[in-house]
């Protein structure tokens, strides 16, 4: 049963309520990736610096992790008789209308900005949205901030709420229906750029857009066509699944007190710089500038007053960013600086190990969360957008123009497989290593590893390529092995004049870009020859019987007369005693 605008409100209330630690946490993390350290510990900065002098560690292990994790898995749709062509060309069909759903919302693009803000912030939302104009569904990541996911017992997501923010005068433009409403009493006699809470709820009845600050007002309100939520939310593991926390929320403080040290040692350079002159009593004229004189029976004396840096400031220093590296899991070679004692394969293996746990545990959540967002796709698309449909792109390095009906593709089966494969968390070379020889061993098909490949293919039109590369080769060893029959012919008295020319028309027509198996079937095609004509005729008298000493003389069954000559061999006959071809 939908709720009350009221009952609405209060939730959201309460959730903000409950959240608002979290959403401080929030606010500060992204100050600092932002470069606005001042505006979370002002006190921290000495005065008239107000900006670090230092790279901004935070920002720069994010957007790495978030590059490395951002890449898509692969989508398969299966099925259980693995023994039908039909039904694999239906699976693979599925998997083509999966594919176009990513490709068609861009989700790659997303999700290198999704992957940032689920590693810095702990969570992420998927929103599937009903895009009518396309008759698609379409895959939407949602920024974290200002997001409140409701969960049950069971880690279902059953509600969510987003806050946005926006300006008086952008809500006039987009909602002029409820202008004076928006306005308030003081009309435009105020300042338009004053921000507005806008609230989006959802849950599996409703759809509810309203101003908190407006009396509830709502803007918009309508039944959730799904029947369910259509959001889910990936988690980052943590000690507290109701209030997951990011990579780096804890060494927040160990940033802004290294950017406190590098700023102090500036400061102190500066005054080392700037630091007073120590003059003996017999100078009289001071100079300043390039080039100035100073007169002194006593110039040794002349210094500036000392300014000794403490050694411990800059030992702090490295201890602070060994610090930030063990909070933040990021390891010192993924920046390049490596330890000479550990510059081996191991070393630098033991080194990053932490790093590839983290991203397989990344790419574990997050394929069980894209197996639920195409699963809610499949059933919008079947529910809402019934009817055929025609879907134009590449898939796996292939054009595609396929039409399709939901009804029938889909027909109630949501299922997909989403899988990193066997390189998850694994370098190239040991990834490939493994999967080679778990084939040898046969622990696996070539199929499954061809699926398993952290690269986009279409793995039954790269089989078909195969195995049609595997027969050219096999076409055109036999040519040539007909080829280096022709001195054989030739010597045994054969005229291989008809082979020479059919090799030779073979070599012009590859020249002119005719594929092999093309070619030959164009020149060596048999030509039926027309049926001679057969008039009736008397019919004859039997020929006299000669004697036998007349006649020729017969050899064996099958062999040709004695003196008569030799028929040339064909060209099985020369294979065949060449051994065949392999």
């Amino acid at each position: 049963m939908p709720l009350t605008i009221e009952q609405v409100s209060e939730k959201v209330e309460a959730l903000k309520d409950r959240y608002a630690i979290r959403d401080q946490r929030m606010a500060d993390i992204t100050a600092l990736r932002r470069g606005e350290m001042e505006t979370v510990a002002p006190e921290m900065f000495p005065e008239g610096i107000n900006k670090p002098m230092i790279a901004n560690f935070v920002d720069v292990a994010a957007r790495d992790l978030a590059e490395v994790l951002a890449p898509l898995p692969s989508f398969n749709c299966g099925t259980a008789n693995t023994t039908s062509d039909k039904a694999k060309r239906a699976a693979d069909k599925k998997t083509m209308i999966a594919n176009h759903y990513v490709q068609f919302s861009k989700l790659q693009t997303q999700q290198y900005t999704g992957a940032d803000w689920y590693l810095t912030y702990g969570f992420l939302p998927y929103i599937v949205e009903a895009d009518f104009e396309n008759n698609m569904p379409r895959i939407r990541i949602e920024n974290p901030l200002g997001c409140y996911p409701e969960f049950d017992r069971y880690g279902k997501c059953i509600s969510f709420s987003k806050r946005y923010l926006k300006t008086i005068r952008e809500l006039v433009v987009e909602f002029p229906e409820f202008e004076r409403q928006i306005l308030g009493p003081d009309g435009y006699d105020q300042n338009l750029n004053a921000f507005l809470d806008l609230i989006r709820y959802e849950d599996a009845d409703q759809i509810t857009l309203f101003l908190p600050k407006r009396k509830s007002l709502v803007l918009r309100n309508a039944r959730n066509p799904m029947g369910k939520l259509s959001i889910r939310v990936a988690r980052r593991p943590g000690i507290d699944m109701d209030d997951p926390r990011g990579q780096f929320d804890d060494i927040l403080w160990a940033q802004i007190a290294r950017a406190r040290f590098s700023l102090l040692a500036m400061e102190a350079a500066e005054k080392s710089v700037q630091a007073p002159l120590a003059l003996p009593m017999d100078v009289q004229e001071l100079s300043f500038g390039p080039d100035a004189v100073l007169r002194s029976q006593n110039p040794q004396a002349i210094r500036r007053v000392g300014l000794e840096l403490p050694t411990g400031a800059f030992t702090e220093q490295q201890a602070l960013e060994q610090e930030m590296r063990m909070g933040a899991r990021y390891p010192e070679g993924r920046s390049g600086q490596i330890d000479a004692s550990i510059i081996t394969g191991q070393g630098v293996q033991a080194l990053l190990g932490g790093f590839d746990t983290q991203i397989k545990a990344g790419q574990q959540i997050l394929s069980e969360i894209l197996e639920e967002v195409i699963a809610l796709c499949f059933e919008m698309d079947e529910k809402l957008f019934p009817g055929n449909k025609e879907m134009r792109g590449t898939f796996k390095g292939a054009q595609y123009d396929v039409k399709y009906s939901p009804e029938k593709d889909i027909n109630g089966d949501y299922t997909v497989q989403v899988r990193y494969g066997l390189m998850a968390g694994l370098d190239p070379s040991r990834a490939l290593i493994f999967s080679l020889q778990a084939l040898q061993a046969n622990l696996i098909s070539k199929d499954f590893v061809m699926r398993e490949l952290p690269w986009s293919m279409n793995v039954s039109q790269e089989q078909e390529r195969i195995d049609i590369e595997k027969m050219r080769d096999s076409l055109a060893g036999s040519l040539t092995a007909l080829s280096q029959a022709i001195p054989q012919m030739a010597a045994s008295g054969g005229d291989p004049s008809d082979i020479i020319l059919k090799l030779g028309t073979l070599i012009d027509l590859r020249r002119n870009g005719v594929a092999v198996e093309d070619a030959v079937m164009e020149i060596f095609k048999k030509e039926v020859p027309p049926p001679a004509p057969t008039p009736a005729q008397p019919e004859a008298a039997p020929a006299p019987q000669q004697p036998a000493e007349a006649q020729p003389a017969q050899g064996a069954p099958g062999q040709a007369p004695a003196g008569a000559p030799q028929p040339s061999p064909d060209v099985a006959s020369i294979l065949a005693q060449m051994g065949g071809v392999g």
